[in-house]
């Protein structure tokens, strides 16, 4: 137990760290996407998960990534610099993917808290033309 709190709190130091190197360097919306993106993707998920239009199926797989964004135990290790987040990156990739063709951009575009260059580059990477 012990590892593993020392493993999240190196892996948080890093992200804080990288935010706070793109907030010295100019570059805000930078820093402002990496920092908001879990939290925008775990409310996306939710938002999905209660929408009457999105199927049951997508429904299963959307409370997986749910559960996989907050578990703490991880394929690759957060602390690993670039690699750490990529394992949950493919998550919601692959989920979004499957929802964006079950359910529609419009219906993901809806639930989407964040900023819409955010969105675009995530639904690109999904998939969506």
């Amino acid at each position: 137990m012990r590892t593993l709190l020392i493993a999240l709190g190196i892996a948080a130091g890093l992200w804080v760290v990288a935010i706070l190197g793109l907030l010295v360097i100019g570059r805000r919306t930078a820093a402002r996407q990496p920092a908001t993106l879990l939290p925008n993707l775990v409310r996306l998920f939710r938002g999905l998960l209660r929408d009457p239009r999105v199927p049951r199926g997508s429904k299963v797989l959307l409370g997986f990534a749910i559960a996989w964004f907050v578990s703490p135990i991880d394929l690759v290790p957060e602390f690993i610099p670039v690699f750490g987040p990529l394992d949950d990156a493919v998550v919601a990739a692959l989920v979004l993917r499957h929802v964006l063709r079950k359910a529609g951009r419009d219906v993901i575009a809806e639930h989407w808290s964040g900023d819409e260059a955010t969105l675009g580059v995530l639904l690109r990477v999904a998939g969506a033309r």
